[in-house]
Parts: C-alpha cells; sequence; structure tokens
C-alpha cells in the first residue's frame, strides 16, 4: 500500500495530482488534522505538504505521533513552528528556488505597472476618456526607468534575479541582505541606508520573526515622495497601515504588490487607491514553477520514506 500523506493547507486539486499518483492523500483541505480525519485516521501519517506561509504549531505537530517530515510546496516555510519541529525530531523542506525566475517576473512587472501607472493607463482608455480628450492628472508625464537606483532587500535566488532584470532597463542597482554577496551591486549595510539611497524597493527578503513591519513609516518616508515600494515577499514585511497612510499622503509615489497581511482579504484602504498595482499572490503561479516545486516535494517525500535525509531540507540557523 501507498505511504500516507496528510495534505494540510488548501491546494487546487490539480497542484495535488501527482502527489496522489505516488502517495494516499489525506486533504484537510486547510482544516485542522482532528477536525478534517478522526484519530486514527492519522495516527500513522508519518509524512504532511503544506504552504509554507500557514500557521503550523506544536499543536498541529503533536495531533499526529508518527510525524517525521512536513514538506512545504513552495520556497517559504515562515508559517512552520521551526524550534518545535527540531524538538520532535521532524525534518522540514521546502522547495528551494523553483519559482524564482516567475517571482522576479512579476516583481519587474508590478515595478514597471506602478511606475507607468499602467492600471491607470488601462481604464483611461477603458472609460473612453482618453478618446474624448479629457483630461487626467493621472496621466501626466513621469520619471521613467533610465537611471532609476533600484534597491532590493534581500539578495537570495529570487533578489539575484530580480537584479539582472532590473539592470537590463538601465538602472543601478543596490542591496541590503544579512550577508554581502561578490556581486556586481552595490551593497548598503542597513535597510534604512538602502532606503535613503534607492527610489524603487523590491521587497524579496525570506519573512520571519525578525522582519515582521520591517519595511515601517520611517522606511517608507525614507523612500521618498518619488519612490515607489514593491513587496513580493510576504505581506508581514510591510506595516501594511503605514504604507496605506504613505500612498494616501504621498509620502511615496506608488507601491505594487503581490502579497498582503491578510490574504485574500487586502484592506479595503488599500484597494481604493489608484496608485497602487495589486496582484492575488501569484509571483510563482506558473506552469513551470509548478512543476519545479512538485518535483521538489515528491524528492523529499521519497527520501523521507526511502530513510534519507531530504534533499530540499530547510537549513536552520
Amino acid at each position: 500500500m501507498p505511504d500516507k500523506v496528510l495534505v494540510y493547507s488548501r491546494f487546487p486539486k490539480t497542484q495535488l495530482t501527482r502527489f496522489g499518483e505516488c502517495y494516499e492523500l489525506l486533504n484537510a483541505a486547510g482544516q485542522r488534522p482532528d477536525e478534517a480525519f478522526a484519530p486514527e485516521d492519522i495516527a500513522d501519517v508519518r509524512a504532511m505538504i503544506a504552504a509554507g506561509g500557514s500557521p503550523l504549531g506544536a499543536d498541529v505537530m503533536d495531533m499526529l505521533p508518527k510525524l517525521g517530515a512536513i514538506v512545504c510546496y513552495g520556497t517559504g516555510y515562515d508559517g512552520i513552528d521551526l524550534a518545535a519541529a527540531a524538538q520532535r525530531g521532524i525534518a522540514v523542506g521546502h522547495s528551494p528556488g523553483a519559482n524564482a525566475a516567475s517571482v522576479a517576473d512579476i516583481a519587474v512587472t508590478l515595478m514597471l505597472a506602478a511606475v507607468r501607472r499602467l492600471p491607470v493607463a488601462d481604464n483611461y482608455v477603458r472609460s473612453g476618456d482618453w478618446a474624448g480628450r479629457k483630461p487626467s492628472p493621472m496621466m501626466r508625464p513621469q520619471a521613467g526607468m533610465r537611471g532609476r537606483k533600484v534597491g532590493i532587500y534581500g539578495m537570495g535566488e529570487i533578489g539575484r534575479k530580480i537584479a539582472a532584470r532590473a539592470a537590463a532597463f538601465e538602472t543601478e542597482i543596490g542591496y541590503f541582505s544579512r550577508t554581502r554577496y561578490d556581486l556586481p551591486y552595490q551593497y548598503l549595510p542597513s535597510l534604512e541606508a538602502l532606503a535613503d539611497w534607492c527610489s524603487v524597493l523590491m521587497i524579496a527578503v525570506r519573512a520571519g520573526a525578525d522582519n515582521v513591519n520591517a519595511v515601517n513609516a520611517d522606511i517608507l518616508r525614507r523612500l521618498g515622495s518619488n519612490g515607489f515600494v514593491v513587496n513580493i515577499s510576504r505581506g508581514s514585511v510591510i506595516d501594511e497601515p503605514a504604507l496605506v497612510a504613505a500612498l494616501t499622503d504621498g509620502t511615496i509615489a506608488g507601491a505594487g504588490l503581490d502579497v498582503f497581511a491578510m490574504e485574500p482579504h487586502p484592506p479595503g484602504a488599500l484597494t481604493a487607491l489608484q496608485n497602487v498595482v495589486l496582484a492575488p499572490h501569484l509571483g510563482g503561479h506558473t506552469l513551470e514553477s509548478h512543476v519545479a516545486m512538485q518535483d521538489c516535494v515528491l524528492a523529499n517525500l521519497e527520501a523521507f520514506f526511502a530513510g534519507r535525509p531530504l534533499p530540499y531540507a530547510v537549513k536552520r540557523g
């Protein structure tokens, strides 16, 4: 009989097809395991598939007495209590870099759409205002990309791909990261220094407890009235009320967001603004990214059930 695997988070069924071909899936579809299944059904579950952003703490782990592996579908693992997993001898895996290219693509798309006010321009055409020669202050000429300073907060695989793409638009690239790398980009010693330096702040840092609301009112003020912020990391990295205030009062010029603090419910104050471009967390949502992430999940599960170390284990510390 195939090994049992609990699907903890809610996933579209099409994303689970390949896993179902190899394992007996118990799909909790976002419910607590003890609410979705009887205790005897999950007593022998040894592995779990989860979305990395789904809160998964010790209480859930303790519902599965034989749990030995939590495999995250995607790069992130910020929802997993790693300390609790380590205390229980549970291995945690993810899909590092599997969707990096797709996420970098959407980051640059959001940057261009925000800087060039593409949604406003789209509405200007669709509404008939352009044909009617109706003047719009939002359609006044704006500074383009050439010569802009693009600052990247976080220089992992996604950050590096963003940098390579953004450089093609004749921009200067700078970054702040916990580690300084041998890269052809300017290194800034702090997030504050990066915000002072750049006019587009790209948030590509791995989310965690140490950077909740790291992009706060002060950072946005430093970015300035001609500045833009783009977030493809996690909504938790930006102080969302501070961002709404900064967009409303002109502290910054605009934003491009693929992630939000409480998904799928961005605040109405944010969705009402014209100077922000919004996307429904679709950065890694491409066919090739899903195949690559599924490959990592399957490799991690295969190794675990064979008694080998996870090839894509989360690196702690």
